[in-house]
């Protein structure tokens, strides 16, 4: 172990954005006769802090969007094709994989009651080892089934709903009016700093036309549907892609606004 006993230059990349503790650091350091030289790889330090930067700038998580569609276009078949209420696959199981680290990465998953109806998901990390994201559901309509795998296990779980019908759950009380914004505050009071959106097509919509996304990841399978459901329409910035398998991993990103 090397104790310095003096330090005479410190680079850091970008100041900290969460107030009680933006500059204090620097002045302390700047007291005791050190340079400072800010600015350096300032946007590869905001890309390894984003949620944290995101969390104390924009008061809300930092929010992915991730969904699997077929290579022309079609997130499912149509509900009159299918025949179980199961989730239907188009990701290969390599792809099923990222999906879970994904999971143990992030702190609560989303999805509209409609993906709980149609595909009775269970929304946790089984996959690899590491812990799970606190589910949401947003229910305004009070249609969630009773003997759904998400309200009969006793992982954490939170409904936004406009009447407490759920007993095992906590449950947020709202309506459809400005309900992204009071998704949006109740994490930030709860601390949450990301999101992972995923659900149906009109869940993830909403969140796009909304302009609350900082991150879409769209797994791309070579399978095609015929009369299917179709996939959300994003524009954005391609970040990068990966082939998976048969599988492309699509990163998109907003495209650049000043400050951010």
């Amino acid at each position: 172990l090397i104790i310095l006993s003096k330090i005479s230059k410190v680079v850091i990349g970008c100041s900290d954005p969460f107030k009680e503790v933006n500059g204090k650091g620097i002045e302390k350091l700047k007291a005791n006769g050190c340079e400072i030289v800010l600015g350096v790889l300032e946007e590869e330090a905001k890309e390894l802090n984003k949620r944290f930067f995101t969390f104390h700038l924009k008061k809300r998580p930092y929010i992915i969007l991730k969904w699997a569609q077929s290579l022309n276009g079609f997130i499912a078949p149509l509900k009159s094709k299918r025949s179980a209420k199961e989730p239907f696959w188009l990701s290969s199981d390599t792809s099923k994989i990222h999906s879970h680290l994904w999971r143990s990465q992030e702190q609560s998953i989303l999805v509209g009651v409609q993906t709980v109806i149609d595909d009775n998901p269970k929304l946790t990390n089984r996959k690899i080892k590491g812990s799970s994201p606190l589910r949401i559901i947003v229910d305004l309509k009070c249609r969630i089934p009773k003997n759904s795998i998400m309200l009969k296990d006793d992982n954490p779980t939170l409904v936004f709903s406009s009447k407490k019908e759920v007993s095992n759950k906590e449950v947020i009380i709202t309506d459809l009016k400005n309900i992204l914004p009071k998704i949006m505050s109740v994490l930030h009071k709860k601390n949450i700093q990301s999101l992972i959106v995923e659900g149906g097509t009109k869940t993830i919509q909403h969140f796009i036309d909304n302009n609350l996304w900082d991150e879409a990841r769209t797994i791309i399978s070579p399978k095609e549907i015929i009369n299917g459901i179709k996939s959300p329409i994003l524009i954005g910035k391609v970040k990068s892609r990966l082939q998976i398998e048969k599988d492309v991993l699509q990163i998109s990103t907003p495209f650049p606004k000043k400050g951010f």
